[in-house]
């Protein structure tokens, strides 16, 4: 087998041996076939596209000269034969400064027996990309779970991987059989020899590495495990400042760094596809003083642990527009928490000795999206004096504060028992109940909570609406088994508001102006309640604290 070891970012560097030889095309143009090496062997089968006639014609192209083929296409004749049509090539180093020959280059013969040896010069991906006898040895800085499809066409699977040697990097795409093959030999941050994969253009809609081309695994690819592995680099990044986003485009593909400031919770939604996926969003901040909100997606989403804050670098975020600025992670993103890299140690002293007490100023705005946005923190003052809800969309804030009192008039309706319908039933005196929504009479109904709550800060008070999750939480029981009590036991009711009484809990809440009978007031719905992180919370009154005094 001949082994050629190229270089993952291959710049296509080729000596033009000494036959150029001039075609005669008849009716046609001129064309022009040139005899090239990559310092071990020599291929006769390239040839000039007519717009670079000119570089023969002009002696620009000469016996010796190293040449960047830059793009290019290969055809195949109909003796099988292949032959590549260059169609972009700049002569970088003319013939007259090489001096002479480089290497002692042998006619290309299929299925020759070779050692394995480097190239004295990077090799072109245009013989590799039908020889197919090259092997790279690189480290893979990111693997992805295996992926399923189903369609017209059948079913199917894939897995692709991100390797890295001290060139560049490229994407590795296995199939079906492939992934059976390789999948459980292949670690992530171990080196191998990766060898008779196929080359292709790369579809930058599913990789953000900076390579013109990305490797497809096929029946005769090899992959080897290779114990020398000191020389071969880590991942590569190129990271970028979180307050320099706002200048980049939508959708771009960035690398970033910062301290994880903020962890919500793991949620789940459902896509329109109607696949259930993982959701959680952190807020994510660096030395240039501002966070972002960071989505992550399925089971990086569910494993994260941001407990103590911790330096996350992630590779390969999309860039969007929603809410201002925000990142998401891919399915081809490599997150690495707490790495091994200068930019991660200089970012954890900065932080620990001074950027702990920044609050940071967030690229994501505070409004819209179902409130999912960073915490917006406020007092219940601050919600009134900045006006907040006065604006086109609602805003979202969130605050500490404690049940002053609940009205459990009403607090409760009788709903339909579908599953996704809550619409208020109207019994109809027969043990039955309608659904008008539905329109269908039910033997049974579910109840639901509607409450009316004032929760206090130190600053002020307000009116907040609770529904079903967040009222169930202030209230400690289910809405059922409330339901119950107020048909049988009105005391035991009763005792359920009364102990709820001068509760605290962490308020996330939606308030917006609105009008009703030409009336206008601000309506403050809770989105979210939760009991308090009495740690977290007196870690972010101590960063207030060191931050007024400060000022």
């Amino acid at each position: 087998m001949t082994y050629i070891i190229v270089s993952l970012q291959c710049k296509g560097n080729l000596c033009v041996n000494s036959n150029i030889r001039k075609i005669d095309g008849g009716s046609g143009p001129v064309r022009f076939r040139l005899m090239m090496s990559d310092g071990l062997h020599t291929m006769s089968s390239f040839m000039l596209s007519t717009q670079l006639n000119y570089l023969a014609e002009q002696n620009e192209v000469a016996p010796n000269c190293v040449c960047l083929v830059k793009r290019s296409v290969t055809n195949v004749l109909k003796d099988g034969r292949p032959v590549v049509i260059i169609l972009d090539m700049e002569v970088v180093k003319p013939a007259d400064q090489v001096g002479g020959k480089i290497g002692d280059p042998t006619p290309y013969v299929e299925g020759e027996q070779a050692p394995q040896k480097l190239c004295p010069l990077p090799c072109c991906s245009l013989i590799e990309t039908f020889i197919l006898r090259w092997t790279v040895r690189a480290r893979v800085t990111n693997k992805s779970a295996i992926r399923t499809w189903s369609n017209s066409r059948g079913d199917g699977k894939l897995f692709s991987m991100e390797i890295v040697d001290e060139s560049g990097e490229i994407r590795v795409t296995g199939f079906n059989q492939e992934v059976d093959k390789f999948y459980s030999l292949i670690e992530q941050g171990k080196v191998y020899y990766i060898s008779k994969g196929s080359l292709k253009i790369a579809n930058k809609q599913f990789t953000s590495l900076k390579n013109d081309y990305e490797m497809t695994l096929n029946g005769d690819s090899s992959i080897i495990p290779c114990d020398d592995s000191q020389d071969v680099p880590m991942v590569q990044c190129d990271f970028v400042f979180i307050a320099d986003l706002e200048a980049r485009d939508k959708d771009a593909i960035v690398d970033v760094i910062g301290v994880c400031k903020s962890v919500e919770d793991v949620t789940r939604i459902t896509t329109k596809n109607s696949r259930e996926v993982s959701k959680r969003n952190i807020q994510l901040m660096d030395m240039s003083g501002k966070t972002i909100q960071v989505t992550m997606w399925g089971k990086e989403a569910e494993t994260f642990d941001g407990t103590g804050q911790p330096i996350l670098a992630i590779k390969g975020a999309r860039l969007s527009d929603f809410g201002g600025r925000s990142l998401s992670t891919l399915y081809s993103s490599t997150l690495m928490i707490n790495p091994d890299m200068p930019e991660a140690y200089k970012l954890r002293g900065w932080y620990d000795k001074e950027g702990h007490a920044l609050d940071g100023q967030s690229m994501t705005e505070m409004r819209g999206g179902g409130g999912s946005g960073p915490t917006n923190w406020k007092t219940l003052a601050d919600v009134k004096n900045e006006h907040l809800g006065h604006g086109d969309k609602a805003d979202y804030f969130t605050c500490v504060g404690t049940i002053v009192y609940m009205r459990k008039e009403n607090c409760l309706y009788q709903a339909c028992s579908s599953k996704d319908c809550n619409k208020k039933v109207v019994d109809q005196q027969n043990g039955m109940y309608r659904c008008e929504k539905c329109d269908k009479e039910f033997p049974d109904f579910k109840y639901r909570l509607m409450l009316s709550a004032n929760i206090a800060d130190f600053s002020d008070n307000q009116w907040v609406t609770c529904f079903q999750d967040s009222a169930e939480t202030l209230l400690g029981q289910k809405a059922d088994y409330i339901g119950q009590l107020k048909d049988s036991n009105e005391a035991a009711f009763d005792e359920i508001f009364q102990h709820a009484n001068f509760n605290t809990f962490v308020f996330r809440n939606r308030v917006k102006l609105e009008t009703y009978n030409d009336e206008s007031r601000i309506k403050v719905t809770v989105v979210e309640a939760k009991p308090v992180d009495h740690k977290e919370y007196s870690k972010r009154l101590i960063m207030n604290i060191r931050k007024t005094a400060a000022q």
